[in-house]
Parts: C-alpha cells; sequence; structure tokens
C-alpha cells in the first residue's frame, strides 16, 4: 500500500474511535437514536478502512456495505452476525 493509502486508513479508523467515543457519551446521557447513528458511522469507518487496507473502496455507503459481504462475511474471514450488526 502506498503511504498515502495507509494514511486515509489511519484516518478512518480515527474518525471510527472518535465516532465509538461520541456514541458512549450520547448514550450515557440518555440520547439513544443519536448515538445508534454514531455506531454505525464507527462501523462504516472501520470497514471503509479495513477494505481500503486490501484496496477495495466505494464512494457509497451501500458499497461499502456489498464489498464488506464479499470480502470478508461471505468467505467466513468474520462471522455473519457482525454483517448483520453492521446492515
Amino acid at each position: 500500500m502506498k503511504p498515502e493509502g495507509a494514511e486515509v486508513v489511519r484516518y478512518r479508523l480515527a474518525r471510527a474511535y472518535e465516532s465509538l467515543a461520541e456514541a458512549q457519551l450520547l448514550l450515557a446521557n440518555d440520547h439513544v437514536r443519536t448515538a445508534v447513528n454514531r455506531v454505525y458511522y464507527d462501523c462504516f469507518y472501520a470497514v471503509a478502512a479495513l477494505l481500503l487496507a486490501e484496496g477495495h473502496s466505494s464512494p457509497k455507503h451501500s458499497g461499502i456495505r456489498a464489498l464488506f459481504d464479499q470480502h470478508w462475511i461471505v468467505p467466513g474471514r468474520l462471522p455473519k452476525t457482525l454483517g448483520r450488526f453492521y446492515r
């Protein structure tokens, strides 16, 4: 992977951690719907980083979900429950 690709992976992982921290704060303050939104983005950023690290990307959320299923869930690299959780 080129250095700029690795930088994007690091950026997306940082965004995932940030979204998770936001979700925890929101949930602690009874903002459940907004916390769920932040958890979704946590998953999105983490999955996008994972796919990019393997040379896959998509400009659309639906494309990221499809690539995740294609490269990680269907081959059994991760359990189907994680695919369902992300969707």
